[in-house]
Parts: C-alpha cells; structure tokens; sequence
C-alpha cells in the first residue's frame, strides 16, 4: 500500500500515541521518535514483507531500529500495524511491561533485535543481511540509524564491512535530524559531509526528505534496484516533528511533555486519541 492518505492517517495515529505513551510514561524520547514516523509507516505499511499474524514467519523481512532510544515510533507503528493491542502502549517504561525504553527482542512481536547501545543495532543488522545472502534467502534487511549515532566507531566499522560482502540486501535509512542529547551535530561532533563518508566506504547513498513519501518510495525503488553494494539514505528531518513546540529543539531529545503539553501536542495533531 502506497496510498498516501492512507499513510498520512497511520502517520497521524502512531504521533498522537507516541506522545501519549511519552505523556504517560513521564520519561522517553519524543524528539528523534517523531522525526522518523514517516520512514517507518512507509516501510511497515508499504514496503516490507511482513505478517503480524506470523511475526515468525521465515521469509519475513526484517527491520532493526539502530538508535533504540526511539523505542515508542517503533513500538506505535508496530501497534497500528496489528502486532499488537494499542491498550499495550500505555503501560511504556512500567514494572514489568512488555515495552520497555528500548526494544526487547525476547518479548515484543516484531521486533528483530534487541537495540539501545548506539552502533550495535546497525551491526546486528549487517549480520543479518550476511546471513541470508549465505542462505540465498530473498528477504531484505532494513534499519534505521540515528546521526548522532554515526559519530561511534562500531558505525564504520560496520559500514565497511557491509560494503566488502556486497550486502545489497541491506537498507539503511539515517534519521539525519541535525541533533543529539547535547545540542546541534556539528557542535558535539562534526560530523562533516556525510554523503562522501559512505561513499567513501563503498556504500551507494541516496539523499531525501525523510518526511516526503513520495522520495522514501522512490528511493527504496533505487536502492532495491542497486547491486553489490548496500545502501544508506541519508533523510534530512526535522526532530519533533509534528508538535510545534517540539520542532527542531534539542531539548526534546529525552522528555516528556506535562499535561498542558501534551493538550497543545493532541489538539496540534488533530484531537485526542478517543476522539
């Protein structure tokens, strides 16, 4: 499904419940959860195969999110792709609940591998995308980085050994949002021209606005379309996106928003949940 209205709607949805879930829980990670919502209701609503009936099944495609911190837009869209009860959302970061801060491959469906140590997820990912190319299997692997996950060593570590195996089967989309915990990119680590790096390493890289669809297809299309090399779209977005107040301040890297917050955030995104 690649109907855009169709997608705007599951896109709205899984922002309200991210921010409610945030709300909710009193703590998370609003910011950088926000800025990759279209990415992920592309790949889950119109691009992998996947059976939320069968999270098991072998020819499955499978998705790693690198910056795991972003746990609620992948626990949301996870929820409105039929994984599981949304009800499940708003028991995020408690005693015992199945959503924890970050994913937890043992006790959510559909999630591949368990993230949050930055780095560690992409490379995860690149073993998987090695596995089924020695299998033959015709599944692909996607995943999502953070930018200022890139600045650890274990990225590049990672990059160039995908693009020694020719792991054309990976796709990486970089949530290239311009911030981090501690302020702007280019403050805490420069990370200079992104697009050269990859390239650099073998890569095959593709930039776009993470927030059009149209683009995300379109590149998804080129990079199925690119062989023996992986390849990583860089997506230029906006941290927070969607809540105004939210747009493009580090700040909401790691809070959560108070109840007169949350107010502004549901009526700015079209009205509570229940309505």
């Amino acid at each position: 499904m690649r109907d855009h209205k169709c997608l705007k709607e599951h896109a709205n949805n899984i922002r309200k419940n991210i921010v409610t879930m945030i709300h909710e829980a009193k703590s998370g990670h609003p910011g950088g959860s926000l800025s990759i919502v279209e990415i992920l209701t592309s790949l889950y609503f119109g691009e992998m195969n996947i059976d939320p009936n069968q999270p098991k099944m072998e020819e499955r495609d499978r998705f790693v999110l690198s910056k795991g911190h972003a746990a609620p837009a992948l626990y949301a869209v996870l929820a409105e792709r039929g994984f599981f009860d949304k009800e499940e959302l708003l028991n995020l970061r408690k005693i015992n609940s199945m959503l924890q801060g970050h994913p937890d491959m043992k006790g959510i469906p559909g999630i591949e591998m368990s993230t949050g140590s930055l780095g560690q997820g992409f490379s995860a990912a690149c073993g998987m995308a090695m596995a089924a190319k020695m299998d033959n299997a015709p599944w692909n692997v996607y995943a999502i980085l953070g930018d200022g996950e890139i600045q650890e060593g274990i990225v590049w570590e990672a990059a160039m050994s995908a693009a020694h195996y020719k792991l054309d089967n990976m796709i990486v989309f970089l949530d290239n949002n311009g911030l981090q915990i501690d302020g702007n990119n280019k403050d805490v680590m420069n990370l200079g021209s992104i697009e050269k790096k990859f390239n650099a390493f073998g890569w095959n890289v593709i930039e776009i606005n993470g927030h059009d669809y149209d683009q995300i297809f379109a590149s998804l299309d080129m990079a199925k379309s690119t062989i023996e090399k992986p390849t990583i779209i860089i997506s230029k977005t906006v941290k927070g996106k969607g809540v105004s107040f939210m747009e493009g301040e580090a700040g909401w890297h790691g809070s959560a928003p108070n109840d007169e917050q949350y107010e502004q955030a549901m009526e700015e995104l079209g009205g509570a949940l229940n309505e």
